[in-house]
C-alpha cells in the first residue's frame, strides 16, 4: 500500500509548484488587467498601460520584457497594467489606439503617450528619472475621460456591436451578406426617420414658430379724424361759390362772365389767396 502511494506524492508537489510558481519566483501578479468597467482606476496613481492584441507579432516580443519590467513594479511604485483591444473596444477609442503596440504613462490623472525603446531596462529609467516630464500630457480636450473621447468610446463599442450581429447573421442565422447588409440599411434609416422626427418634435417644444398676425385694419374712430381736412376743404368752397353767385346777381355788367369763373379757379387752388383779392 506504502509503495503504490509513493509516487502520487510527488507528483501533487510538482503540479503545486508548477501552479505556484509564476506566484513565487516574480511578480507577473503585477500586471493587471483593465477593462471597460475598472478603467477610471489608472486616474489615480502612476501607471504603466500597454494596448496590445493577441494576433500581433510586435505585442507577443513585447510581452517578455513587459512581464520583467512588472516585477519591478513595487520597488518603483507604479501600476503596470495591459489592454486587450481586441476584448475592449471601448478603451481603444477611448485612448485613440491607431498602432500596436501603444504605451502609456498616467500620472494622477495626465496622460503621456510613451514613443521610447521598449526593453525592461528603458521602462524602468523612464520611471525612476522621471523621463516623462519631458513630454507633453495629452490635452484635456482628448483626454479618456473628455466627453469627446466618451462619445468616442461609444462609437468603438457600436462599431463592434454590428460586427457582433453581422457575424451572428451570417454564420448562426444562414444569412447571406447581402441580407445582412440589406438588415443593417433598413435598421439604419428606421433610426435616422425616427431620430429626424424626435429631433424635429423638440425643436418645436423648445423653439415654437411665430405664426404672423394679420395686421389690424384701421378703426372706424379714426375715418372721421383723418376726413375733417376734406371736410373743411368742401365747405369753403361752398361758400366761396354761394359769394360768386350773389356777386353775379347783385353785378350790373354782364359783360364781364369770365371773372366769376376765374375767381372760383383761384378759390379752389388756393382760398385764402382768392379772399384777400375780392
Amino acid at each position: 500500500m506504502t509503495a503504490s502511494r509513493s509516487p502520487v506524492v510527488p507528483v501533487a508537489v510538482l503540479l503545486l509548484l508548477a501552479c505556484g510558481a509564476p506566484w513565487t519566483h516574480g511578480r507577473r501578479s503585477d500586471v493587471r488587467i483593465i477593462t471597460d468597467e475598472n478603467w477610471k482606476e489608472l486616474l489615480e496613481g502612476e501607471w504603466m498601460i500597454e494596448f496590445y492584441a493577441p494576433w500581433c507579432p510586435a505585442c507577443q516580443n513585447l510581452q517578455p520584457e513587459w512581464e520583467s519590467f512588472a516585477e519591478w513594479g513595487e520597488d518603483l511604485e507604479v501600476n503596470v497594467a495591459k489592454v486587450d483591444v481586441t476584448e475592449q473596444p471601448g478603451l481603444s477609442g477611448r485612448f485613440i489606439i491607431t498602432a500596436l503596440p501603444t504605451i502609456y504613462h498616467c500620472k494622477d490623472g495626465e496622460f503621456r503617450r510613451y514613443q521610447g525603446p521598449r526593453t525592461k531596462k528603458d521602462f524602468i529609467n523612464f520611471v525612476s528619472e522621471k523621463e516623462w516630464k519631458s513630454i507633453e500630457p495629452v490635452s484635456s480636450w482628448f483626454g479618456p475621460g473628455s466627453v469627446l473621447m466618451s462619445s468616442m468610446s461609444a462609437l468603438f463599442q457600436l462599431s463592434m456591436w454590428i460586427r457582433t450581429c453581422h457575424n451572428y447573421f451570417i454564420e448562426d442565422l444562414g444569412l447571406p451578406v447581402w441580407g445582412s447588409y440589406t438588415v443593417f440599411a433598413l435598421a439604419t434609416l428606421l433610426s435616422g426617420l425616427l431620430l429626424g422626427l424626435f429631433m424635429i418634435f423638440v425643436a418645436d417644444c423648445l423653439f415654437p414658430s411665430k405664426r404672423r398676425r394679420p395686421q389690424p385694419y384701421p378703426s372706424k374712430k379714426l375715418l372721421p379724424e383723418s376726413s375733417q381736412p376734406l371736410k373743411k376743404v368742401e365747405e369753403e368752397q361752398e361758400a366761396d361759390e354761394e359769394d360768386v353767385s350773389e356777386e353775379e346777381a347783385g353785378s350790373k355788367e354782364g359783360t364781364n362772365k369770365d371773372f366769376p369763373r376765374n375767381t372760383i379757379r383761384q378759390r379752389s387752388v388756393g382760398p385764402s389767396l382768392a379772399t384777400d383779392q375780392s
